[in-house]
């Protein structure tokens, strides 16, 4: 039985304010729609002796039993990012968009939806941005004056090939354009989506213009299930990799995030049956619990693996200088400490044995020509 969760909040005076998580909802990676930073209303549940609580809880039982998703089309100014972060191989990033219906619990991105006025919670996973005008303004960006092409990256933030771009179908928009410009770029996804666009990305790949990898986070269907549940099944995304290898596509694993004792003892596993499967190369990133994504997961701790939720926290805290996350460059992709150590000792050593990282791709950027202004119209010189 789960046992009971407080999340990081200052401390109530009066001892009938109880905190109840939200049970948890099939398909869902959390079912609570938690305030994010910048709201000003705070909500508590208050027992007050005559089963309010109860009450609450049978009304939401049936008002969230299966909450669909909401598309919400947006038209943005620009489409590229840049990184200043040392920590991230590339230097531009196309997310096309915000929020993601995967609902992986650790999800780093939760709280972006909070700039949104929205919860990064069950909004996060349930009303998705969609920014329908991606295509229209990469174009803008690659044809600008001046413009010099850098590593890029698509869906380092959200999922790329999340649910919704089975139909909207935005990130192949985006890619046919950086075909149209030759420009280098990689993809990260945790969905067998991305076989779709292989008529693109294939011949790019054979120019040393792009590479993929695929997100394996556990090998255990359960935990997946649970952990990132409208992701694709594990054996599914190793199915991913052996078409894109078959594709001739450069293809990485990312084992990440690594959770202490709960996916982190099939490490050497997981990069085994990626390197089975056809990935040549692999990185790693440990847990991050970025603002809201804390509470977020503790709750699911508590619900779906009460009797270690205390072990896995003291751990993560260990690395993390006895905090719950730590934001600062150069160790926040990788911890600090002994068992920080540890996990980087076995992830290369695991590297090593299986050959993984011996020809890392490298992208060509030289082959760069501005795309026309307008889709199908043609240079004038």
């Amino acid at each position: 039985m789960a046992t009971a969760f407080t999340p990081p909040r200052p401390a109530a005076p009066p001892a009938t304010l109880v905190f109840v998580p939200p049970a948890a909802l099939k398909g869902r990676g959390t079912a609570w729609a938690i305030e994010h930073r910048f709201d000003d209303r705070s909500r508590e549940r208050f027992d007050d002796g005559w089963g309010t609580l109860e009450r609450a809880a049978q009304a939401e039982a049936g008002a969230d039993m299966a909450p669909g998703t909401q598309l919400l089309d947006e038209q943005v100014k620009s489409i590229l990012s840049g990184n200043d972060s040392p920590d991230i191989g590339f230097d531009l990033s196309i997310n096309p968009y915000r929020g993601c219906e995967h609902g992986c619990i650790y999800c780093y991105a939760r709280p972006t939806h909070s700039y949104l006025n929205l919860s990064p919670g069950l909004d996060f996973e349930t009303r998705i941005v969609a920014k329908v005008n991606a295509a229209e303004k990469l174009r803008e960006a690659l044809g600008a004056r001046g413009y010099v092409p850098l590593q890029l990256n698509i869906g380092s933030v959200t999922d790329a090939y999340q649910p919704a771009e089975r139909r909207l179908r935005i990130t192949r928009s985006v890619i046919e354009v950086l075909a149209e410009a030759r420009h280098a770029f990689s993809i990260i996804t945790k969905s067998s989506l991305v076989e779709r666009d292989l008529d693109l990305i294939a011949p790019m790949a054979a120019d040393r213009l792009a590479a993929v990898y695929v997100s394996i986070t556990t090998l255990d269907p359960a935990l997946a299930r649970t952990m990132e549940p409208r992701a694709a099944a594990p054996h599914r995304r190793l199915r991913t990799i052996e078409a894109l290898a078959r594709a001739g596509v450069p293809v990485g694993v990312s084992v990440s995030p690594v959770i202490p004792f709960l996916n982190e003892p099939e490490l050497e596993r997981i990069l085994q049956a990626a390197r089975d499967a056809g990935a040549g190369s692999a990185f790693s990133i440990v847990l991050r619990l970025p603002w809201e994504v804390n509470p977020l997961f503790q709750q699911w701790l508590a619900q779906h693996a009460p009797e270690r939720a205390a072990r896995i926290m003291a751990r993560v805290r260990e690395m993390r200088g006895g905090r719950d996350n730590d934001s600062r460059f150069g160790t926040r992709m990788t911890g600090q400490g002994v068992w920080a150590e540890l996990l980087r000792q076995r992830f290369r050593k695991a590297c090593e044995r299986l050959g993984l990282n011996r020809e890392k791709p490298a992208l060509d950027l030289t082959q760069f020509r501005p795309p026309a202004r307008v889709a199908g119209q043609a240079s004038l010189f």
